[in-house]
């Protein structure tokens, strides 16, 4: 089967526009993980679903007989999809659309392997991209190696951003070189370059880019900046300004980077988490961000709006999507418009 580049496909930025949104419940699978917070977080899966529905339509995946669930928690605008998942975490384990020229869509499926196995099972996970297609009639593209969805960012226009702490990482990709995971990201992706950052340390994803930065619009990142220089993240985030600001993207820009100051903690179940301020999904004319419930929250959510001014910000709880190990962005996936490539 050709690649989607050969076929003249390529993955959109998140900023375009969409048809649908998905999600994944969560799961009894992960009771252990999520104990005791796992009531809280379907509250708040339910809190963001509904931000998103009022922007575009909401698909929920969800385990089979879970349904019921969904729609009483969710309510009556979201939809609710039966296929079987370990985990909820639709960004990462959920599949990648891509389209083409002529506004088709087509379904890319990157190896799903749980953050380096770190969370057992995660073999429904890792099958869920086909039920997807499967469920929506659409082509389906099956690549060769090991990608989450929150490891990587793209402008739409050839560039991609991601970090090197996770698709380099030996628990991801041990045989592969950076040259042929970019060869690889160029025939699944359709992209032309990879700008590498280093990550921060994460517990989870071994650090995603969704966790530090956005994407604006081409050749400008909004990238997670604190002024504290007490703070564990300060020298890697001027490292990485100063590498972005020395880059260019695929089209030969120089990159413009947006400082994002605000950083907040919170306890959830006796741990402490950081709110990623920056992990906040782009639905159609709106920017779903996660808060903290604390003073800084303000500072964040009008940073968030001078940087998107054409878009409404909705803010949502944070803190218990952080103690399972990310945000809004992390629990959402993109179905860009268009009608789906057969």
């Amino acid at each position: 089967m050709a690649t989607p580049r050969e076929d003249g496909f390529h993955m959109p930025p998140e900023w375009g526009p969409h048809q649908a949104c998905l999600m994944a419940w969560p799961t009894q699978t992960r009771a252990p993980f999520w104990s005791p917070v796992l009531d809280d977080a379907k509250d708040v899966y339910a809190e963001v679903a509904r931000a998103v529905a009022a922007f575009e339509p909401l698909v929920m995946i969800c385990n089979p007989g879970e349904a019921a669930e969904v729609g009483d928690r969710c309510g009556s605008g979201i939809e609710p999809l039966e296929i079987p998942i370990d985990d909820s975490w639709a960004r990462d384990s959920g599949p990648i659309f891509v389209t083409d020229e002529e506004g088709n869509v087509a379904l890319v499926q990157f190896t799903f392997n749980s953050w380096g196995e770190k969370y057992l099972p995660f073999d429904r996970d890792a099958a869920m991209p086909e039920a997807v297609a499967a469920h929506l009639g659409v082509r389906r593209y099956r690549a060769p190696f090991v990608l989450e969805g929150g490891s990587i960012f793209v402008d739409g226009e050839g560039t991609l951003l991601t970090t090197e702490q996770c698709l380099l990482h030996p628990n991801r990709n041990p045989d592969l070189s950076r040259g042929q995971i970019e060869a690889g990201l160029a025939d699944y992706l359709g992209i032309d370059k990879v700008v590498w950052l280093q990550a921060f340390e994460d517990r989870d994803t071994d650090g995603h880019v969704d966790g530090i930065a956005q994407y604006v619009r081409p050749g400008t990142i909004v990238l997670e900046t604190p002024d504290d220089a007490a703070n564990n993240n300060y020298e890697q985030s001027r490292r990485n300004v100063d590498h972005l600001k020395a880059e260019t993207d695929a089209r030969g820009r120089t990159l413009e980077v947006l400082p994002f100051a605000p950083t907040a903690h919170t306890t959830v179940a006796g741990l402490d988490v950081e709110i990623p301020y920056l992990n906040c999904y782009l639905p159609n004319g709106g920017v779903v961000a996660p808060v903290a419930g604390l003073p800084q929250d303000e500072e964040a959510l009008a940073r968030l709006a001078e940087i998107f001014p054409d878009r409404e910000v909705v803010a949502v709880p944070g803190g218990v999507l952080s103690f399972g190990g990310g945000g809004p962005h992390c629990i959402t996936q993109q179905v860009p418009a268009g009608a789906y490539a057969r």
